[in-house]
């Protein structure tokens, strides 16, 4: 019986009541059996398990009160669980129902998961005389209130049970595994890592929170049945690995982090922030604004473009950065919160109090961080252990040395993008440990071109490394002089904004988004200002047919819809992302769809996928009551989601078919021991003392193609196909050369696809061993057999459980977009 029946409570009676009942059936049969001759011999005086005694002797209300002392915590509950019968079959499927049973019915039943004890207070009757305990609250009430949305996730978990003792497909001997662990597994309330299947149902059944909550909030019609149908198709889309949310959404999604802290803007791959309006009225003498939004943007993991349009406004408004050296004044005291908004506001701060026009005073700022952590306690949430105050301290040295620097001068380009670079370095040193940032410029301004040749700016050295920067080109330029600087170091790539801005697909002019600004770091979303985008990726090599693809579509679709109808903690990126409803549903293993079905089945499928993705959004924005997305699919170049899969990354070719993958692993990571058990190669970094590198063997397929085999002009094609037939935003397609033999046609390609793109970057190739333990190295198949044969599969499933070690901190996430290495 449940709970509220034994308290002969007034509250409602709901469905949540007889799954509650069947909880207590499945522990009953768990710790006796299905019959009598399967009963264990783990009895107490009375002939039965001492525990379940109090869940029928006693009054209904004592009864009440042991079952809710027993359901209050997952330690709690263990006492029950503790004697099971291990000797039934199937008793560990059984086990893991009942513990999902009881995670939906307690600990989801309330956002601050209030657990299953009433809240009472003694409290002294003023009339009596006497104390009396009064109920403050009782969780079972938040319970019911919520009945619908939890009974969808109960069946849910009966679903969900049917993946639990599957292998997950993931890819590349070892090397998805790990990726997933070290970066996916949450930590879930007993203390234990998530495995794949849970990792899966935490992130559909937050979505569909999400949903249900919209839908709610807007008093439109809510299909239970058809919403489960939906929330399953989805699960096992993401599960067979058809679609991916993106690794911000595999990490966030269904998390504390946005169904407690509701921090949405963490589910977000990337953003754009122009300068251009540093200094308008609309910004309330507040210029750091730009500077500070992509700290706090790359703090929550999202990769941030700028462009350096506030120097030309400055020059033409003849506004001079402050000059505070020679001040006598006091500065004021800001004492730094432990926290993410403490860092940002500190660094607004300090900034404003040089560019702020209005700042007659030359009021200026000190810094007490005396609050901050100390460095290497654990980073609850976010993952990772604390840096300390040095990286933000540092940071407040070097933005005063770069503004003193431009005192009395109208700021500059370089002053511009060495602050927001500034920014990203600190960004790495305080946890988050790489930064995804793209600085755009003027291709005819010689400052910003050469920012990047450090023999004329040695000291962007430090620090020049954390952007990746671009030209806004012109149709029709001149690409000769800057070609040369490509050739040398692959930098600056090119952004055609007249193409972003005017057409959907290549070749379908229709004007929708003519206030771009820029575009994200990897170049496959062109964006406005302050606006994020959700992407998703598909792997249409992992279906059998394009119909299947096309049912994958619907529910990779859904996923990203549902991430636009979430506000973050930013106004201005509000008010673009409710208009816009910008998404990129992407594609990725198109090296290897083009290796077995050829170039004609890959322009069949995206063109029909388009128009089918076109579809479904006029369909579900109907459905939702807001407006059609203004662009809906992309290519990006995909970082640790493909390495899940087994894919290649976006458009890209690999390095060789048969490659090492070196990934970095702390020397505390509790993976090594199993690792080195597995037959894994691992030697000591190079680069960093405190870690090692492992090596993994990857096949990317028979017929795959090495970089060495495709040409620059096959890339560039590849690329203007994929923007033609799939993407209305942007194809991220970053063109390996050869320096020596096609470094003098970058010009000439240029000449050509200016017209079929809308932005595209070069890579010069490296040869196999220009310096120690490269992230890909070509090897051959022999290599590669000889590697495989020194794992052992036996011993490689260790590294599921192994995880469950003495780690107690959440992952770090996938930060950004992309990257050319793993860093665990």
């Amino acid at each position: 019986m449940s709970i509220s029946n034994l308290d002969k409570s007034e509250l409602k009676p709901t469905a949540l009541d007889d799954w509650e009942s069947m909880l207590y059936i499945f522990c009953w049969i768990g710790t006796f059996g299905w019959s009598s001759s399967t009963r264990a011999n783990k009895t107490g005086d009375s002939g039965e398990p001492k525990q379940l005694d109090r869940w029928h002797k006693g009054t209904l209300k004592e009864i009440a009160k042991a079952k809710r002392a027993d359901l209050d915590t997952y330690n709690a509950f263990q006492a029950i669980t503790g004697e099971f019968n291990l000797g039934l079959k199937n008793i560990d499927l059984l086990f893991n129902l009942v513990k999902e049973l009881r995670d939906v019915l307690i600990d989801k039943s309330s956002g601050k998961l209030a657990g299953a004890l009433k809240k009472e207070e003694i409290i002294l009757n003023t009339k009596t005389g006497a104390y009396e305990n009064v109920v403050l609250s009782d969780p079972f009430e938040e319970r019911v209130a919520k009945w619908e949305e939890l009974s969808e996730s109960l069946l849910m978990v009966d679903f969900v049970g049917g993946y639990a003792h599957r292998t997950p497909p993931f890819g590349f001997n070892g090397l998805g595994d790990i990726v997933y662990l070290r970066t996916y597994a949450r930590l879930k309330a007993d203390g234990a890592r998530e495995r794949w299947h849970e990792t899966v149902e935490r992130v559909v059944n937050g979505t569909f929170r999400r949903l249900h909550e919209w839908k709610r909030q807007q008093q439109l019609p809510w299909d239970a049945q058809e919403a489960q149908m939906r929330a399953q198709t989805m699960y096992d889309k993401i599960y067979s690995m058809k679609f991916l949310p993106p690794g911000r959404g595999l990490w966030a999604m269904g998390s504390a982090l946005t169904e407690e802290r509701r921090l949405y803007a963490a589910l977000n791959n990337c953003a754009f922030v122009s300068t251009r309006a540093m200094w308008d009225k609309t910004q309330q003498s507040n210029p750091a604004k730009p500077f500070a939004f992509l700290m706090d943007a790359a703090m929550l993991g999202v990769g941030v473009g700028f462009d350096t349009r506030g120097t030309q406004v400055a020059r033409d408004c003849s506004i001079l950065v402050n000059d505070l050296a020679s001040t006598s004044k006091k500065p004021t005291v800001y004492r730094i919160p432990d926290s993410r908004e403490g860092w940002v506001e500190s660094v607004r701060l300090l900034i404003n109090s040089y560019l702020d026009p209005t700042n007659d005073n030359k009021v200026h700022y000190a810094f007490d961080y005396g609050a901050v952590r100390p460095a290497g306690q654990p980073i609850r949430g976010f993952g990772g252990m604390a840096s300390g105050p040095k990286p933000l301290a540092e940071l407040h040295a070097a933005i005063r040395s770069t503004l003193q620097r431009n005192a009395t001068k109208p700021l500059s380009v370089t002053s511009i993008v060495d602050l927001m670079n500034l920014v990203g370095k600190c960004v790495v040193s305080g946890n988050v440990r790489r930064t995804a940032e793209i600085a755009f410029g003027d291709p005819e301004d010689a400052e910003y071109v050469d920012l990047k040749s450090y023999d004329k700016n040695p000291h962007r050295m430090a620090f020049g490394w954390t952007s990746n920067n671009s030209v806004f080109a012109r149709l029709g330029m001149d690409y000769t002089d800057i070609c040369k600087r490509v050739a040398a170091n692959g930098e600056p790539g090119f952004q055609w904004m007249d193409n972003a801005r005017r057409f959907g697909r290549m070749g379908e002019p229709n004007h929708r988004d003519t206030r771009l600004e820029g575009a994200n770091p990897c170049n496959e979303q062109g964006l406005e200002s302050y606006e994020l985008c959700c992407l998703v990726e598909t792997f249409p090599f992992n279906h059998a047919t394009l119909d299947e693809y096309l049912e994958t579509l619907e529910s990779a679709y859904l996923y990203a819809k549902t991430v636009t109808l979430l506000p973050t903690h930013w106004p201005d990126t509000n008010s673009v992302m409710l208009r816009n409803r910008r998404i990129g549903t992407s594609v990725s293993g198109i090296a290897q769809f083009l290796t077995h079905r050829g170039v004609g089945e890959l322009h069949r499928w995206l063109d029909t996928a388009y128009q089918v993705v076109q579809k479904i959004d006029s369909r579900v924005s109907e459905e939702l009551c807001v407006a059609t997305s203004v662009k809906t699919t992309t290519v990006k170049p995909s970082g640790t989601v493909s390495l899940l899969a087994g894919a290649t990354p976006g458009m890209h070719y690999p390095e060789s078919r048969f490659c090492i993958r070196r990934v970095r692993v702390s020397k505390r990571s509790d993976l090594l021991p199993a690792l080195r058990d597995s037959g894994y190669h691992i030697e000591e970094d190079v680069v960093d003392k405190s870690s090692v590198v492992v090596e993994f063997p990857i096949d990317h397929g028979e017929g795959v193609r090495g970089l060495k085999d495709v040409s620059i002009w096959e890339q560039l094609s590849l690329a203007a196909l994929l923007q033609r037939v799939w993407s209305d935003n942007q194809v991220s397609c970053t063109v390996t050369f050869d320096p020596c033999s096609e470094g003098n046609q970058l010009g000439s390609a240029l000449d050509y696809f200016q017209y079929q793109l809308k932005g595209v970057s070069f890579l010069p190739r490296i040869d196999n061993g220009a310096f120690p333990q490269m992230p890909y190295e070509a090897i051959d198949e022999a290599k590669y057999r000889q590697m495989v044969a020194c794992i052992m599969p036996e011993r490689k499933c260790k590294l599921h459980t192994l995880i469950d070690g003495s780690e107690n901190t959440d992952p770090e996430p996938e930060r950004y977009c992309t990257s050319d290495r793993c860093v665990l």
